[in-house]
């Protein structure tokens, strides 16, 4: 696989730890929906990821990763658009990051903002632990295991894919400077002909002596083009593009989602720790019951009490579920005391049961067929070895790890 083919791949991951709710369906399954049309997607239940912070607790993870890929089906992942499968049904992930953590400095991994900050929020667990340390390095090699070009991140997860760069970088510096680079690089560049040749050439100066970004990506849609180059030969011209060795491991973007607004129903994130959560297999009955009971402005004491939106944790649902008429609605209601708590939540009861019903229909099939469920994930876990595989042979050769 080409360096300019990784980026039209994307790899992203959830941790098994129990039922899915409106969050995860908000801040990130919408997105997997989409895109999935878009390009070659990998998505993996990270049980590795899980037992980091869950070790010990060996019971959950054959049901919650059955669950919580009942979920993906259920909301319009597709099978035949991107690849499930299971983290530790991938050995290869923790090989390469095996490789990885033998080029990679300790202060990188401590340096990690989420390291401290995580073991700080989990005081109850023991994470001064090998794996809780090399944890960012493992997601490197989710990453870099699949040449992943994009990762669909929000802001709080950027400086992971930063260090995935960082890390691919250092391997590729260490290990792409094969004997005879620059040689070699000159010879695939005759194999362009006399006038791509030429151009690439032009392109690489541009950029190597200007820094013009353009050059550099119409240099690589260039080699991408060329029928004559072998992939070896595409890796060193792409690397010799950038003044580094041969591209083994390619450098991933980070693809920026939406932050998401979805808040619990006491107005907080919505998170299981904090018990604020409707699952989207939750009982309608109960998804209902839970919106009628939420808190609301404490100003409003009574019916005919003011109150301000701002301060009503329902009024956040309604950024989520309503449109601008109502909002204006409960706006003006609510601050001229022309309307009940009640009355207002009702617009939001309605939209997030008739969100949750088709759902909860599409999962009903899955939870009383769960073999078919692991079909799809073992039919996902072999497409996922078998890319991982063509990655780890080149990482090994680079290394000098050949086989005997």
């Amino acid at each position: 696989m080409s360096t300019a083919d990784s980026q039209q791949r994307v790899v992203s991951g959830m941790r098994p730890t129990g039922a899915l709710h409106l969050g995860h369906l908000h801040g990130v399954l919408k997105n997997w929906v989409k895109l999935q049309h878009e390009y070659e997607c990998f998505f993996f239940v990270a049980d590795w990821h899980a037992l980091t912070t869950h070790y010990g607790e060996p019971t959950i993870f054959e049901q919650n990763t059955v669950d919580m890929v009942i979920d993906w089906l259920a909301v319009g992942i597709n099978p035949g658009s991107a690849a499930l499968f299971v983290q530790s049904k991938v050995p290869e992930h923790a090989e390469l990051q095996l490789l990885l953590s033998m080029t990679t400095p300790l202060s990188w991994l401590e340096r990690v903002p989420s390291y401290k900050d995580q073991q700080e929020k989990l005081q109850e667990k023991e994470l001064g632990t090998y794996g809780f340390l090399g944890y960012p390095l493992l997601q490197a090699a989710d990453i870099l295991i699949y040449r992943a070009g994009l990762v669909p991140v929000g802001e709080d997860q950027v400086a992971h894919v930063e260090l995935t760069r960082e890390v691919a970088r250092r391997f590729n510096h260490i290990y792409g400077s094969e004997p005879g680079f620059e040689e070699s690089a000159h010879a695939a560049i005759k194999k362009m002909g006399k006038k791509g040749a030429k151009l690439y050439s032009q392109l690489r100066t541009a950029f190597q002596e200007q820094g013009n970004q353009n050059s550099l990506e119409k240099a690589k849609a260039l080699v991408a083009e060329q029928q004559n180059v072998s992939l070896g030969d595409r890796e060193r011209l792409y690397g010799y593009l950038e003044g580094v060795g041969k591209m083994i491991l390619a450098e991933p973007q980070s693809l920026l989602t939406p932050a998401s607004k979805m808040p619990g129903l006491d107005g907080q994130k919505m998170s299981k720790s904090y018990k604020n959560t409707i699952s989207l297999r939750e009982p309608l009955e109960e998804v209902e019951k839970k919106i009628r009971t939420m808190p609301t402005d404490p100003a409003r004491v009574r019916l005919k009490d003011p109150g301000d939106p701002g301060k009503c944790p329902v009024w956040q649902l309604h950024q989520t579920y309503s449109d601008e008429k109502i909002r204006n609605w409960v706006t003006e209601g609510c601050r001229k005391a022309g309307i009940g708590c009640l009355e207002c939540k009702k617009p939001v009861i309605n939209s997030v049961i008739e969100e949750l019903e088709p759902i909860q229909k599409e999962s009903e099939q899955y939870i009383k067929d769960p073999d078919m469920v692991r079909s799809i994930i073992a039919e996902g876990n072999e497409i996922a070895r078998d890319r991982a595989k063509e990655t780890l042979v080149e990482v090994r050769a680079a290394m000098g790890l050949t086989r005997w």
